[in-house]
């Protein structure tokens, strides 16, 4: 049950209304957008909610289990605000979503209905339509880890303690060539061998991607050249003369950890300790070894 602050109270108790729906946007970045259905600008906590993308979203429902209530919204493509390649870019992915219910005569007598973050969102010319996943989508995800032979930690973070910063792990490149929107060749990794990217992330410093970081999904070496294939195809044209920086991936095996980047000890799969799916299909035998000891002694 929700507490309306005593002015606005009164302005329902009244009955005659002057509401609105106002919607708040905080990209990860921390740039906040404002939307309202509104026919004119209004203005509170910083932000200034413009009507003129035409900002809308369905009815809002909850329920009083833990399922997640989720609702859409939709809306016009401005360059002013939202625009198809900031979209496309996924600036917008994961954004905190306020939805305030606003008396546009004063618009310090407001309550806030709904907070979530975007979802799914689908794009189609001019128009665009956002999912609202509330506060219990939290709870729908798997916390913990998995008992598998793969390493569950992300090369140089805080479990993997391997240091990204070691020129052997990192470099600079300049993009040669471009084979389509998610596969180009660069200049100034010739040192690294093949695959030592592989798995790894491309950050961009410099075209009109600048900013944006992608994982790499294969990296070879041809012709003197670095052939770079990403995982996901750039919103923005590639171009000849792109600078980025690549940084080192692993495939999170054992013999990896060991072996290229002697970081055992660190290794946070359970490797050959996790039984294969022959293990299945094993059955009783006589013979040495069963005497309930190891197997990997």
């Amino acid at each position: 049950m929700k507490t309306l602050p005593e002015e606005m109270q009164a302005h329902l108790d009244s009955g005659a209304t002057t509401l609105c729906l106002c919607w708040m946007l905080t990209r990860r970045d921390g740039a906040r957008y404002g939307f309202t259905d509104h026919d004119r600008t209004l203005s509170f906590g910083g932000v200034a909610f413009q009507p003129r993308t035409g900002f809308s979203a369905s009815a809002i429902e909850s329920g009083a289990d833990l399922s997640v209530p989720n609702l859409e919204a939709e809306g016009a493509l401005s360059s002013e605000a939202l625009d198809e390649a900031a979209l496309a870019a996924g600036r917008f992915d994961a954004a905190t979503v306020e939805i305030w219910c606003v008396n546009w005569r004063d618009a310090a007598q407001r309550v806030l209905l709904r907070k979530g973050t975007l979802g799914e969102v689908r794009r189609g010319g001019l128009h665009f339509s956002a999912e609202i996943r509330g506060l219990a989508q939290a709870l729908d995800q798997t916390v913990g880890r998995l008992y598998q032979r793969a390493c569950d930690a992300d090369l140089g973070d805080a479990r993997c303690r391997v240091d990204l910063t070691d020129p052997a792990l990192h470099g600079g490149g300049t993009v040669a060539g471009v084979t389509d929107a998610a596969s180009f060749r660069a200049e100034g990794l010739g040192a690294f061998a093949d695959a030592a990217f592989t798995g790894g992330r491309v950050a961009w410093t410099g075209g009109a991607n600048l900013g944006r970081v992608v994982e790499v999904r294969a990296h070879r070496c041809a012709g003197g050249l670095a052939v770079l294939d990403l995982w996901e195809a750039m919103s923005e044209p590639i171009m000849v003369g792109d600078t980025f920086e690549a940084t080192a991936g692993c495939d999170k095996s054992l013999a990896t950890c060991r072996d290229r980047f002697a970081n055992l000890i660190n290794f946070r799969g359970h490797g050959v300790y996790v039984p294969g799916s022959d293990w299945v299909t094993t059955y009783p035998s006589q013979g040495g070894g069963n005497d309930g000891g190891s197997l990997y002694r």
